[in-house]
């Protein structure tokens, strides 16, 4: 698996994004960073070929849209194909998931839904996909921030070049 090198020009652009991808423009970016905002959108291209910035997504409130169920089921997923994930993914109300590298509860799936009959629907797809449900939680709520290590030094000014 190959990486890419970021700098910190790179940092803080994704620094920016992770505030509010949405709000933000190639100008904004580039006052803020010091630099040309051609360099901010070339960056951004670069890093969208390379696979560093794989989507844009709105974070929603699922509540809020009709969606007022939401479960995480935790299944073991031993001898599923190797694309599981993307499988899991295009199924009806699942909105996340996560494949875990070791032990038997080793796939994490989060399901929105209206109403109690639609998540049991969901569920029986996942089992005839050959998933083990072992567990199933209601969540209630979930809070996320971005990862504070992209550009804090180009954005706080403390740049060591």
């Amino acid at each position: 698996m190959d990486t890419y090198e970021l700098d910190e020009i790179d940092k803080g652009i994704l620094y920016y994004l992770q505030q509010d991808a949405r709000n933000s423009t190639s100008t904004d970016m580039a006052e803020q960073l010091d630099i040309a905002a051609s360099t901010v959108r070339n960056r951004l291209t670069r890093m969208q070929d390379e696979g560093v910035i794989k989507r844009y997504i709105p974070q929603l409130d699922y509540e809020k849209a009709g969606y007022p169920l939401r479960v995480l089921f935790t299944c073991t997923a031993s001898g599923a194909p190797e694309n599981i994930c993307h499988d899991v993914l295009e199924q009806e109300g699942v909105v996340a998931v996560r494949e875990l590298l070791a032990g038997q509860e080793n796939l994490h799936i989060e399901v929105v839904g209206t109403d109690t009959q639609q998540l049991t629907d969901t569920a029986e797809r996942l089992r005839n996909m050959g998933l083990e449900i072992v567990r199933s939680d209601v969540l209630k709520e979930q809070v996320q921030q971005p990862f504070n290590d992209f550009g804090t030094s180009i954005v706080d000014g403390d740049d060591q070049e």
